[in-house]
């Protein structure tokens, strides 16, 4: 459990306040890799596609993980007004945006400054963030109500949202991390054996060590011998105790793991993909994109062109 919990590294996460005056409705089809949702004031409920509505009450918390669509509303009845697409990206039904007229106060939107509801929402925007086992050991949404946890964590994070002070984006990543991890462990202590193996799973080391190395060190030119030399185990025995816990090979999770580092990086306008094959560990930009496009069923330029769309 140790090491799961030890995964989210939020950068630049999106951290809001939305103050809703009923009636409203939010359809949300952002699908960011995972989003927490916690009301401070009002009713709110989330209605996930093909299930059945959860309320949640000042100190519940939600969590919810890609590729879920859901609506957030203030009962399950209420029609959507607003849809948030990737990105972030609140439009009406006709596709306006609704960025101006939403936005309020620092880090502060909604219908109506003064209304009644209010909540918090923090979202993980890359998928390097949040580790790949990390998400698989996850439900599409769960809730954790307000009896079965007890943290400061959430006032906090209420007040650290109003500040507009210099480094405080990286004050609300360290703190959505914290929430996370608190959440995540109350959850835990919550279930029974039905819960994901991954998360019963009995701690391991050398398991544990490998994908530290991963993490820390992903442009190393691994393979399964170098990899577990260095975690202190034959190659026999680090694939084997690595595919029973991940739920995958050592190699074939290095993979993933760069190619979610370079769709975050290939993000930034100054990186190509000459620049970021070197730094998720290939050797030339034509056997990155092969595997980039194998992973993810688009080139890298690909990719990079249908983000500069997006954010166009």
């Amino acid at each position: 459990m140790g090491s799961l919990l030890d995964t989210p590294r939020a950068r630049g996460a999106f951290a809001l306040r939305a103050v809703m005056r009923p009636p409203w409705s939010l359809r949300i089809l952002a699908e960011s890799p995972l989003t927490l949702i916690t009301p401070i004031s009002g009713d709110v409920w989330v209605v996930p596609d093909g299930d059945s509505p959860l309320f949640l009450e000042p100190g519940d918390i939600a969590i919810t993980r890609t590729p879920l669509h859901y609506t957030v509303a203030c009962s399950p009845e209420e029609k959507p007004q607003v849809v948030v697409h990737r990105g972030q990206d609140c439009r009406d039904l006709l596709g306006n945006s609704l960025h101006q007229e939403m936005t309020h106060d620092v880090r502060t939107w909604g219908n109506d400054p003064q209304g009644s509801t209010l909540f918090l929402v923090g979202a993980y925007e890359r998928s390097s963030d949040i580790s790949p086992r990390l998400l698989r050991a996850l439900p599409p949404l769960l809730v954790l109500s307000r009896q079965d946890w007890q943290s400061p964590l959430v006032p906090l994070l209420c007040d650290e949202m109003l500040k507009d002070e210099p480094g405080q984006a990286a004050v609300l990543d360290r703190l959505l991390d914290l929430l996370l991890t608190a959440v995540l462990k109350a959850w835990l202590a919550a279930q029974d054996k039905s819960a994901p193996l991954a998360w019963r799973v009995q701690e391991d080391r050398i398991v544990e060590r490998a994908l530290q190395l991963i993490h820390d060190q992903p442009a190393r030119p691994w393979t399964l011998e170098k990899l577990a030399l260095e975690a202190g185990a034959s190659r026999a025995s680090l694939a084997r105790r690595f595919q029973n816990i991940v739920g995958e090979a050592p190699m074939a999770f290095l993979t993933q793991w760069r190619m979610a580092m370079a769709a975050d990086l290939l993000c930034q306008p100054n990186e190509t993909v000459e620049t970021v094959s070197g730094k998720v560990g290939y050797a030339t930009a034509s056997a990155f994109s092969s595997a980039f496009k194998r992973t993810r069923g688009i080139s890298p330029r690909e990719h990079k062109v249908q983000l500069a769309r997006q954010l166009s």
